[in-house]
């Protein structure tokens, strides 16, 4: 039976998140909907990410073993034609060994949270980005970020229903950089807990208002707890961008 890798961008503000919930529409159930349209099949389509509510993907990739063999583009074309009106888009599909695994075989998942700061209201970009009032220090808050890249206790930007077995991760990269009225952090990592990258943009967001000093980011931390952590980002300013394998 083939076995399909697919890349998915998609608008995640309709959406109660990647996975099948019952309390509201998800990309992965929008997905098995047009899989089963154009194959006939009810089949699992598994997401590398299981993006939260209101999160975004540029490049999310997910796979799916379907029985009626397709050409890849005549897949990707079928599953876009189905996906309408859903803002989903699939911009690739190929067959890949029986193997792969979106989830376990990825070894690196790239995330961006896009900032505008600025006090006047949104117009073009409400709901794709965070709207932060106050002055930013983006220099402080790339220095601070410093103090997470590697491997630690990520307990404190832990969400409390995270399902993952260990608090430890290693991030490889943190990084935040201006643009004019936008400020971008872009991150790394094999894997991220629960709600781990909006926590950690939360608390740099408050250094870069002056809050908090690099000192009481790794204070934070170290603290282990949840309860020393910053504000969580809203999700409409969090992109899945790129996974790798």
């Amino acid at each position: 039976m083939p076995r399909y890798k697919l890349t998915i961008e998609y608008d995640g503000a309709p959406f109660s998140g990647w996975q099948i919930q019952e309390n509201g529409p998800s990309v992965q159930g929008a997905l098995e909907t047009a899989v089963k349209a154009i194959s006939g099949e009810q089949v699992r389509v598994h997401g590398a990410g299981r993006t939260d509510a209101g999160v975004h993907a540029l490049g999310q990739v997910a796979h799916c073993d379907i029985a009626k063999r397709f050409a890849p583009g005549r897949l990707r074309d079928g599953l876009n034609a189905h996906l309408r009106p859903h803002p989903i888009g699939v911009l690739n599909a190929e067959i890949v060994p029986e193997s792969f695994e979106a989830r376990f075989s990825a070894i690196r998942r790239h995330y961006l949270y896009r900032i505008v700061n600025r006090r006047a209201n949104l117009a073009i970009e409400a709901g794709r980005v965070w709207r932060v009032p106050k002055p930013l220090d983006a220099g402080a808050m790339q220095d601070a970020a410093q103090r997470l890249v590697g491997k630690h206790d990520f307990s404190t930007f832990r969400d409390s229903e995270c399902q993952a077995k260990s608090p430890e991760k290693t991030l490889d990269q943190l990084d935040v950089s201006r643009n004019g009225e936008a400020v971008d952090i872009v991150t790394s990592a094999r894997s991220f807990l629960h709600s781990q990258v909006r926590s950690m943009v939360g608390s740099l967001v408050w250094v870069g208002e002056g809050r908090w000093s690099a000192d009481d980011l790794a204070a934070a931390l170290a603290a282990r707890n949840r309860a020393a952590c910053g504000p969580v980002a809203p999700p409409e300013g969090l992109y899945l961008v790129r996974v790798d394998y």
